[in-house]
């Protein structure tokens, strides 16, 4: 475009910020007026530079700054302070007593010890803390708590020990945090300063209304000139949900090779989710630290033959089993949980073909648990579960082997390690594993294996071959969204939602 061309094709967010521009650099920020956003100010930089009036420079720079934990443990103290300091009043602090002698809840306890001992700052003896420096060496303010002060600042300006304290403090629950600060100048080319020179008509009709048609005064006004090259925004058909796409996809799997779908309830009684799966009442998945119980609720238990069927198993009275050695506790079996796994669903589903002879019988579902997990880049304390049994008499090792192979190829992994294991409910037991191409280590993709008598024969009352699986799914389709931290996939980011592929396997 030549010059005329160009001054007629600006818009009226271009007319407007031109002026303010000249050959020296220019922050947007402080472009930023009340009538002048910097939204549209972004806007209108786009524009020009399209047009090659302005040149764009973007600077971005590291900044260190605080947690939400740090700004409160700067207007506090560190957690190891804290305990150092109660260690240096009591003179000696028993371990049992950390908690309530300095008020740190578990988290921080754990931290303070840990971070003390590493440091060699004190000592553990008969249960007991002891300073194990000369009390002039902890007065002085440490290293830690040195930088907190300094934070906020530019990654660049630290010093090596300043890096290094900052990097060991960053591996600490939102204590510090690494962001990036963008700054954005602009500056007129030779051509635009000569367009800014020119004079700009404002008289530039922007688009037919209905009111001009009728005035008909767009017959001696012009136009303003439109550049049908620029990049037009993205427009986002809808879609489903990342997750929800492969799991339509994995429930036909199973639906193509015979298999039926169950479901079930999101909340059921330990007999259901531990009991019948001859889990040890005493075993310490039962624990609140890895179960969510429900506080003051009672649940029903199925009928009493079958509860005596479990108990038997329990306490070592089915075809020879010695059990868990130990005398079953009904009350135990009727707490109300989230369901851990989606397996109580299985052994419900037996319970249904042991009342219809539904031989053989193949069921599958993809649901819903619940742990109180640590949450990490592998661990969530919700997750779905892809679910499946076969019950045949002719069913063997070999077959599960064979199901599981099948489904996991066609989930897009042709390479997966099988390794013995161990759960309460199967035997022979497997664990499928992946490598992790970000991570550099194996990541479990879930167990499997044939279930114990000690849970068959009370459902069936005998021994008929059952295969069981139930991979955690949430981790299967990782691989194909290139997520390396599970923790992102249900933070449901628009950008990013919108961005991300389509499940498409085929």
């Amino acid at each position: 475009m030549n010059e005329k061309e160009i001054v007629e094709s600006l818009s009226p967010i271009e007319r407007k910020l031109l002026p303010l521009l000249s050959s020296e650099e220019k922050n947007i920020d402080n472009l930023v007026a009340s009538d002048f956003d910097k939204t549209t100010i972004l806007r209108a930089i786009g524009f020009l530079t399209n047009k090659e009036l302005i040149t764009l420079n973007k600077k971005e720079e590291k900044v260190a700054d605080l947690g939400v934990f740090g700004i409160q443990y700067s207007k506090t103290e560190l957690p190891e302070r804290v305990l150092l300091n109660t260690i240096i009043k009591e003179r000696e602090l028993y371990i049992k007593d950390i908690k309530s002698k300095t008020k740190l809840n578990d988290n921080e306890a754990k931290v303070a010890l840990g971070t003390l001992r590493q440091k060699k700052t004190i000592s553990i003896e008969n249960g007991k803390l002891i300073l194990a420096v000369p009390l002039d060496d902890v007065v002085n303010k440490s290293e830690e708590e040195l930088l907190l002060e300094k934070l906020p600042q530019k990654f660049d300006v630290l010093s090596d020990q300043e890096k290094k304290t900052f990097n060991t403090l960053i591996n600490r629950k939102d204590i510090v945090e690494l962001r990036e600060e963008k700054e954005i100048t602009v500056k007129l080319t030779a051509l635009g300063e000569k367009i800014q020179s020119l004079d700009f008509k404002d008289d530039l009709l922007e688009q037919v209304t209905p009111k001009l048609l009728k005035s008909n005064t767009w017959t001696i006004k012009k136009f303003r000139r439109y550049d049908l090259t620029l990049p037009v925004p993205k427009i986002y058909g809808g879609k489903r949900h990342f997750v929800n796409q492969a799991t339509d996809y994995a429930k036909n799997i199973w639906l193509d090779m015979g298999f039926k779908e169950m479901t079930g309830k999101t909340t059921i009684t330990g007999f259901y989710n531990f009991d019948a799966l001859f889990t040890a009442q005493d075993h310490p998945v039962r624990e609140m630290q890895d179960t969510f119980f429900i506080k003051g609720i009672v649940g029903k238990l199925p009928d009493k033959n079958i509860v005596n069927e479990v108990r038997k198993a329990h306490e070592g009275q089915c075809d020879g089993s010695k059990g868990w050695c130990t005398k079953w506790n009904e009350e135990d079996a009727k707490k109300v949980l989230l369901r851990t796994h989606t397996t109580p669903w299985s052994v419900n589903k037996l319970y249904e073909i042991a009342k219809t002879k539904e031989f053989p019988a193949k069921y599958f579902a993809l649901g819903k648990c619940f742990r109180n997990e640590t949450v990490d880049w592998s661990h969530g304390f919700e997750f779905n579960q892809s679910e499946g049994i076969v019950v045949d008499e002719k069913a063997n090792f070999r077959q599960l082997l064979g199901y599981l192979m099948q489904f996991f190829k066609k989930m897009g992994y042709e390479n997966i390690r099988i390794r013995p294991a161990y759960f309460p409910y199967t035997e022979p037991s497997l664990e499928i594993d992946v490598f992790h191409p970000v991570h550099k280590k194996w990541m479990e993709l879930g167990g499997a294996g044939m279930f114990r008598p000690e849970v068959v024969v009370p459902i069936f009352g005998r021994y008929i071959p059952v295969l069981a699986w139930g991979p955690g799914f949430d981790r299967i389709i990782t691989q194909f969204f290139e997520i390396n931290d599970l923790r992102d996939m249900y933070k449901n980011d628009i950008t990013k939602l919108r961005e991300m592929k389509y499940w498409n396997m085929n």
